[in-house]
This record gives C-alpha cells, structure tokens and sequence, in this order.
C-alpha cells in the first residue's frame, strides 16, 4: 500500500466556526474548561476526549491563549484537532498540543509559510575559467513581502510540524523559479530536507511532476542535502539519492569537512557532486591542515567520479588554491551574492 504522509500536505487554514477536541484529558483540565463557561454550542467529554465549540474567530483565539497558559506538564501529553463546519473529525489528525501552541506563538512566520511568501535568489557557481555554469537556489520573502531569515523559518517549521511542507513547497518554487529565469543546460542546486521525505518513492512525486508541468529537463537539476541536516539515516538518506537519480536527476552532499558530512560518509553516499564546507575554504592559502583535509576530499571524490565545488569563497587566493588542486566548480562573494536574477550565463 502507498503510504500517503499528511505532514507535506498545505496546511489548512482555521475556519470561523469549529470545533476543537483534546485528548488524553484529566478531569482536571475538564472542570478548567466547564469553569470557564465557553459562550460555545456546546462543550462536552465523550470517550477520552474534550471537545468544545466556538462560533468566531475571536473565540477561538481566546480559546487558544487559555490553553497556551496551561501548565507544560499539563499540555505537554496532549494531541489536538481542530475541525472547520465543513470537516470530517475522523479523517483529520491528531496534533502534538506542542506543535499548534509554537503555531500561535510565531504566527507571522507561520502565515509565511502556509501562504508562501517566498521565492528564490539565485548565487551563481562557476568553473575554472570563472565562466558561470550554474546556480544555487536560495529560499527568500517574494517581492513586496517581509524579509525573513530562512534558518529561523525553517526552525519555526520544524517546531509546527510543518518542516515537511514548507521544504516540499521551497523545492517547487525554486523549480518554477528556475524555469522562468535559465535555460535549458545550466544547472540548478536546490536544496532538501532529508528528515521532510519520509517515503522517497511518494514524497518526492510533487518535485518531478513540477519538473515536467514546467517543462524542464531533469538533468539540469541537483538537489543538496542542505547543511543543517543531520545525518543520521545512511539507508534513508541512500534511498533518497537513488530515487532522484532513477527520475535523471543529480544530488550533492553539501558542507563536507564539517560536521556530520565526514570523508566516511562522502565514501558512503558516493553524490554526483561534492560542495566542500566553507569553514574549510575559509583561507585555506594560509592552512596546511585545511589544504591536507581538502586534498583527501578530492581524492576521496575523485574516486568515484565526484565534481568539486568550493563553498564560500570570499578571497582570490582561496580559488586559486581550490583550482590548483583540480577543483572544478567554485562558489561564493568572490563570484556574486544570490540575487533575484542570474547574472548572464558564461560571463564571469
């Protein structure tokens, strides 16, 4: 059976008029709500769950400010539901109380997310002979919209339980984005959550049907597994690589030389392309240690076929040391900042 996961599914928008149902409930936090006598249409206890009405979005609200300032070993155990008039209870999940309360709490991130106010910028990569050849996609706030920091985004998404989501919604822009400003041949790094897919096989449906509804070829694109990702999941981060690969599209493994991206772990995921961490780059002229972890790096992809890029190269005695030891594709201020639109492809 096809397992269908909720968490990249868009986040519904609360409705006027509802109902919402709390479980497992103590009497405690039964008599808490009859105590606070609801101007509701009804409130009640049936089976191990509240529920309780609420006929406006004031009400609602206030609602949720009452349970929000609940003690924390009271609220942490419980799983919630909130149903619109036109809802089916039983074909909506339950929610970690947690996830809706930092929901309330980050409310203008969260209307970031779910109305995706986003797009992407583009920083462009170049090769050895500082012609652009490629570009990475950056998440940022679309045109007339507020700037955000895309660390604190992501952050506020994982804590709503909307990581999933906000990375598939990401992925799609920057596919839609790329189609209107490149053509064909250059490509494109995008990067991904490997926590957001859960099953490969279904997850990753909605990228490859936004590369075709775009018109776009597959082999343009390289998805990155961005740098926060911790990884944790070798099997799962390999079933994630070989369904890209078997749609015709490339991935890379990003910071390696950092964290948890180790040599081992660039020996075990094999990734078409390698982006060396840019705390290793960073005047890496003047280092022996960074120069000798560089050259095993490049060994180490080399065996396999692996291209090289250099992250954040802000100096030219870092790329000319990069190039000196056969890396092939460089990156960062050096070259261009990421902007709205791509500088013109093959000029430095």
């Amino acid at each position: 059976m096809e397992h269908i996961c909720s968490s990249c599914q868009p986040v519904k928008p609360i409705e006027d008029w509802g109902t919402i149902y709390l479980r497992p409930v103590t009497d405690m936090l039964n008599r808490l709500v009859e105590d606070r006598n609801w101007k509701a249409g009804r409130n009640g206890y049936e089976s191990g769950v509240l529920f309780f009405s609420y006929t406006s979005k004031e009400q609602f609200l206030e609602m949720a400010e009452w349970l929000n300032s609940l003690p924390v070993e009271w609220t942490d155990p419980l799983q919630i539901k909130i149903c619109g008039e036109s809802d089916t209870p039983g074909m909506l999940p339950w929610l970690p109380f947690s996830q809706i309360a930092a929901r309330f709490q980050n409310m203008g991130m969260v209307d970031i997310i779910t109305q995706e106010k986003f797009t992407s910028f583009l920083q462009p990569i170049v090769n050895e002979e500082e012609a652009v050849v490629a570009y990475e996609f950056l998440l940022r706030a679309a045109p007339g919209e507020a700037p955000f920091n895309p660390f604190e985004l992501f952050d506020v998404a994982r804590r709503t339980g909307m990581h999933s989501f906000l990375d598939r919604a990401a992925r799609i822009s920057a596919i839609r984005r790329s189609a209107e400003v490149l053509p064909r041949g250059v490509k494109r790094f995008i990067n991904f959550l490997p926590s957001s897919i859960y099953n490969p096989d279904y997850c990753l449906k909605h990228t490859f049907a936004a590369i075709q509804r775009y018109d776009q070829d597959p082999q343009d694109f390289v998805f990155e597994v961005v740098e926060t990702e911790r990884i944790m999941d070798m099997p799962h981060l390999q079933r994630i690589f070989n369904v890209y690969r078997s749609r015709g599209v490339s991935v890379a493994l990003d910071d390696v030389g950092s964290g948890f991206s180790t040599p081992e772990v660039l020996s075990n995921l094999r990734p078409d392309f390698v982006k060396i961490d840019r705390g290793l780059i960073d005047r890496c002229d003047e280092s022996a240690d960074k120069q000798r972890r560089i050259e095993e790096i490049v060994n180490i992809s080399s065996s396999f076929g692996g291209v090289v890029l250099a992250e954040g190269i802000e100096r030219r005695e870092e790329y000319e040391f990069c190039r000196s030891r056969g890396i092939s594709l460089a990156q960062g201020y050096l070259f261009g900042r990421p902007e709205a639109n791509p500088v013109a492809v093959g000029t430095a």
